[in-house]
């Protein structure tokens, strides 16, 4: 195994070390990238990535994150760097600015080595929507299940080994249903602990700024770096940042209430996911956590994805009205300002796009905003209530993140099935509430990864690596990568 495929504390730990450099680690990760075979990447930075890395040459010990290489979702801007948001519409568009989060990595050496693939515009789940195409889940060697979306690319590439971590956004469960994918811990933190300034917006009410790592401690590593208020985001909390890492190993989950959502539960039809998740239940109960089985309205669960389809088709309509071939775009030709925006909007967007645009114009309709939108709000308000209700008695929320290992790209469902409609989307909820969530590993089925979900209340992420950190022990799937297969304990 190469240093590269070890967790962020231990590379930093070999760098100290001397056991390798930031440019001989970065050139690791170049390579990798360059023979990537998942579609993971708009672009690969190698001449800038190894700039930067030349000059890391005086490790400092207190900073985990020195000469790291990583990988930022194509969602995010990068100054005098290609940010297309997998959109043909963006094809040429080089910001003049950084993300809040670009400026926090590179104050801590860290080493952006390439724009992650996404579904466009970050509307979608599948991994397939991008004007590069499919993205490809790294554990399947056949190709033919997906990675999941919309952070495909931030996903394949710490799946594949290529980075130890990477930076995606989350708007219904854009990281943490390809983190059950792909075997990674995917971290969905509290609405506003991280800045969201020069992340293009999807739909600002549920958008998160989320993150790929390939261990519960490397994400408490990064939350703790990436944290805080800024002044550049007004929605940006300016409550106290938590030390994440402090006694992170020491926490017990002795006596701890983990709640289980039953309509969840029996929504799933995976008898070997249900048998795994089972046998972890127990686990818990070994070692003092206290699990309950509670209930949820199942209408109101039915209702998350419509809901979530209303209120993210409005809200996307409205922010990306500027992708016009005026302000922003690769405009097309045209005698009037309606005749250039319609072409250019008709030749850069996807047919995908187009249809969610066209549906969140129509929502909005004077005639319709009541019917259509408020209702989907009240609906929203509905649901995290009874979901606030549930944590006010819990710790922890704990649900399999999907309801099965990656769908094969031709796969069919019933939309109107529990299955579909509950298992597959009640990972929006957080999003609907601000929660921070986690999906970790909990055990492989045809050699394909599946997760969990973990949530907790709002601002209280110490607590929520603190149990991670305990079931990611009883899995026994830390750092789990195509490169370090492994069957786990369960």
């Amino acid at each position: 195994m190469h240093i590269l495929d070890l967790s962020i504390k231990e590379i930093h730990q070999a760098l100290i070390n001397k056991e390798i450099s930031v440019l001989e680690l970065t050139k690791e990760a170049l390579r990798r990238a360059k023979e990537d075979k998942n579609n993971a990447f708009e672009l690969i930075l190698e001449e800038q990535a190894l700039e930067q890395a030349a000059k890391l040459t005086e490790i400092e010990e207190d900073n985990e994150l020195y000469g790291i290489p990583y990988v930022l979702k194509d969602n995010f801007s990068t100054k005098d760097i290609l940010t297309t948001g997998s959109s043909n519409i963006l094809n040429n568009y080089v910001p003049v600015f950084n993300a809040t989060i670009v400026e926090k990595l590179a104050e801590k050496h860290a080493i952006l080595i390439a724009k992650g693939t996404l579904d466009e515009l970050a509307m979608g789940g599948t991994g397939t929507s991008g004007h590069k195409g499919i993205t490809y889940n790294p554990f399947d060697d056949s190709k033919t299940r997906l990675c999941g979306g919309s952070s495909c690319g931030s996903a394949a590439a710490v799946s594949a080994g290529i980075v130890p971590f990477s930076i995606g956004s989350d708007t219904g469960d854009s990281v943490r249903k390809p983190a059950s994918f792909t075997g990674l811990v995917g971290i969905k933190p509290t609405w506003g602990r991280i800045s969201r300034y020069g992340l293009f917006p999807f739909a600002t009410s549920m958008d998160h700024v989320a993150y790929f790592t390939r261990t519960v401690e490397d994400s408490a590593i990064l939350l703790k770096a990436l944290a805080g208020r800024d002044e550049k985001d007004s929605t940006s909390s300016d409550i106290k940042v938590d030390d994440y890492c402090e006694n992170l190993c020491n926490t017990s989950i002795k006596s701890k209430r983990i709640g289980v959502i039953k309509e969840i539960i029996d929504s799933i039809q995976d008898q070997y996911l249900l048998k795994k998740f089972n046998t972890l239940i127990e686990k818990i109960k070994l070692d003092g956590g206290i699990v309950e089985y509670v209930s949820m309205n199942e209408k109101l669960l039915s209702v998350v994805l419509p809901t979530y389809f209303v209120i993210s088709c409005a809200e996307a309509g409205s922010n990306n009205a500027n992708l016009d071939g005026i302000k922003f775009g690769v405009r097309q030709d045209g005698a009037t300002y309606d005749e250039i925006m319609k072409n250019t909007r008709t030749a850069g967007f996807s047919t995908l796009i187009r249809r969610r645009f066209i549906i969140g114009s129509y929502v909005l309709f004077s005639e319709n905003i009541k019917e259509l939108f408020l209702r989907a709000q009240k609906a929203r308000r509905l649901i995290v209530n009874e979901y606030n209700s549930l944590l006010e008695n819990y710790d922890i929320i704990l649900t399999p993140a999907a309801p099965s290992i990656a769908p094969k790209f031709d796969f069919a469902s019933d939309k109107l099935s529990s299955n579909y409609l509950i298992a597959d989307n009640h990972l929006g909820i957080q999003n609907f509430a601000g929660l921070p969530s986690i999906t970790i590993p909990l055990c492989l089925e045809d050699g394909m990864p599946i997760g969990i979900n973990l949530t907790s209340r709002k601002f209280k992420e110490k607590l929520l690596f603190g149990i991670s950190k305990n079931i990611e022990d009883l899995t026994g799937l830390s750092n789990l990568s195509i490169n370090n297969r492994k069957e786990g304990n369960l």
